[in-house]
């Protein structure tokens, strides 16, 4: 049996008073930290799981719609859908599967996949992109109020200019021609002037008696003359 002099044996009863008094907490501080550890290892784990599985999903849909196979997309997008909600791969795939079924002639399916997209997505170029043509596809239905609901929400600055032009298609269709003028006329400005598509609204404008007009360069303040020499 191990002997302790007076010392050891003082700083062996700290010991043993400090773990009867902290041992507990101690213990559960390390049982959280490792659990956390661990729970965190093995989210990302899962996170790449689920990113190959939405991954291979995905390139199902791709190949369904390179063949034109409006069944075997919607079976795709719908496993994708169910599966990997949330993942970049299934938003993709909501753009990708309403186009197909557009397409096909499918258009009310179509609205349903962008909705579901608008409504359920995280990605919010994505979002945006599938707003687009979501209103755009209630335009040509005639569902205008609905379109308008549509482009109603906060977008990435750079989808703001291609919003506004599509809410003036939505007032040209009503024969709202002020408030088309009006969202035409926000679209061009919100446009880099490099990027073609912002002659196309112009000539929207133009239509509608609006031409913009070209944004003038700030003239440069005149020199002061210098004093003539006598």
């Amino acid at each position: 049996m191990a002997t302790f002099d007076l010392e050891q044996q003082e700083q062996l009863d700290q010991v043993k008073h400090f773990w009867k008094q902290y041992g507990n907490l101690i213990t559960w501080t390390l049982v959280l930290v490792l659990g956390a550890y661990a729970a965190w290892t093995g989210y990302l784990y899962w996170q790449q799981k689920r990113a190959q599985g939405a991954t291979g999903l995905y390139d199902e849909l791709d190949k369904a719609a390179s063949e034109r196979n409006a069944d075997r997309v919607r079976q795709a997008f719908g496993d994708l859908k169910a599966q990997y909600a949330g993942t970049t791969a299934a938003e993709q795939g909501a753009l990708l599967a309403a186009k197909v079924e557009a397409d096909a002639g499918k258009a009310e399916e179509a609205r349903a996949t962008l909705q579901w997209l608008v409504e359920a997505g995280k990605n919010e170029g994505l979002v945006a992109v599938a707003r687009l043509r979501l209103a755009g596809m209630q335009l040509d239905a005639k569902q205008f109020d609905d379109a308008l609901k549509t482009l109603d929400a906060k977008v990435p600055e750079e989808y703001a200019p291609l919003v506004a032009d599509r809410r003036g298609d939505v007032f040209l269709a009503q024969g709202k021609h002020k408030e088309a003028i009006e969202a035409f006329q926000a679209a061009w400005k919100g446009l880099e002037p490099t990027v073609e598509y912002r002659r196309f609204v112009e000539g929207k404008l133009t239509v509608l008696g609006a031409p913009p007009e070209p944004l003038k360069a700030p003239t440069a303040p005149a020199l002061p003359t210098a004093p003539a020499a006598r």
